[in-house]
């Protein structure tokens, strides 16, 4: 397992630079220029010497190879610049925001599979019957309904109509942030983003568990007069869990791609609002740490998901 994880770090070492070079050639291809930006309509009457001044002292007017290197030397020690629509460094935006996305991921995401779990199985336990056809008719209905959409429907029941859940946010008002208030307010966009999510593996679930209770062993299990639940919950589900496995890193990003759509919607303070805020600024500096922080979020997931395959899965070796 050492090596696997070894050979995956090393290899998510190249995929990093090349994305990041991939931004640089990018943002210099952009007609965004960030000295004009920081003068703004002032640059008018500037005095050129001090915006040459500026752009030296920036490294603007470097070759792009020079403005890399020396950016990837700076990122080594973790500083990724400073932000120019939020006027911190981008080190500071994305430590105060990114315990607040691993949190909303992390419910999401542990909502998604629980329900998944459930509904898949429920699907292709009653296969045929009205139970399964509503499950799977609602699973690809939602499959195909927007993140955005969901949750401005979800603020408008709710919080506008029924006014159980607040729409937004981590407190109401001036209030103190307490755990209360924070249940309260995470309840709604993580119930989104479990709800976008969920029809993925519901799926998937189905498809799987409906080919195990075909398979020998199941209907040995069934010939030898084994509970209806036992077979299907301790043989034929214990089974179809193991492709689910490669499913969890595959939806990886898609699921950060929801969050940034959910944190927005329900003005959530996390990454995937700064990355927003960052692309609407044209704020180079911010887009691209952020971006680097999802891929290797990605590459992350993809290598969790093999090993635990690999860990259930005594067929597999840690040399694949």
């Amino acid at each position: 397992m050492g090596k696997l994880v070894l050979r995956r770090l090393l290899f998510a070492v190249p995929v990093l630079l090349i994305v990041s070079f991939g931004l640089f050639l990018l943002a210099k291809a952009s007609p965004f220029d960030p000295v004009e930006r920081y003068f703004g309509v002032r640059i008018i009457g500037a005095d050129p010497e001090r915006v040459a001044q500026i752009r030296e002292n920036w490294g603007v007017d470097k070759p792009v190879v020079e403005q890399y290197t020396a950016w990837l030397g700076n990122a080594i020690t973790g500083d990724f610049g400073d932000s120019l629509s939020l006027q911190q460094p981008v080190s500071q935006v994305i430590g105060d925001r990114l315990g607040w996305s691993t949190l909303l991921l992390a419910v999401g995401f542990g909502m998604a599979l629980v329900l998944g779990l459930v509904l898949g199985t429920l699907a292709a336990w009653r296969q045929g019957g009205w139970l399964d056809r509503a499950i799977t008719s609602g699973s690809y209905v939602l499959e195909a309904a927007p993140v955005f959409w969901l949750g401005l429907g979800a603020l408008f029941i709710f919080a506008q109509q029924l006014q159980w859940l607040p729409g937004g946010g981590l407190t109401d008002g001036d209030q103190a942030l307490d755990l209360g208030q924070l249940v309260r307010h995470i309840i709604l966009p993580a119930a989104v983003l479990a709800i976008s999510q969920a029809p993925w593996f519901a799926l998937f679930i189905r498809q799987n568990l409906m080919e195990s209770l075909t398979q020998d062993y199941v209907i040995g299990a069934r010939a030898r007069g084994l509970p209806d639940r036992t077979v299907v919950l301790g043989h034929a589900l214990r089974t179809s869990l193991l492709p689910f496995l490669t499913l969890l890193g595959s939806r990886l990003p898609e699921l950060i791609s929801g969050a940034l759509l959910v944190e927005t919607v329900f003005s959530w303070p996390g990454i995937a609002k700064a990355t927003v805020d960052a692309a609407l600024n044209v704020d180079f500096a911010l887009l691209g740490a952020l971006t680097l922080l999802a891929t290797a979020a990605v590459l992350l997931g993809n290598l969790i998901a093999d090993v635990l395959y690999a860990l259930t899965d005594p067929r597999v070796g840690f040399d694949g």
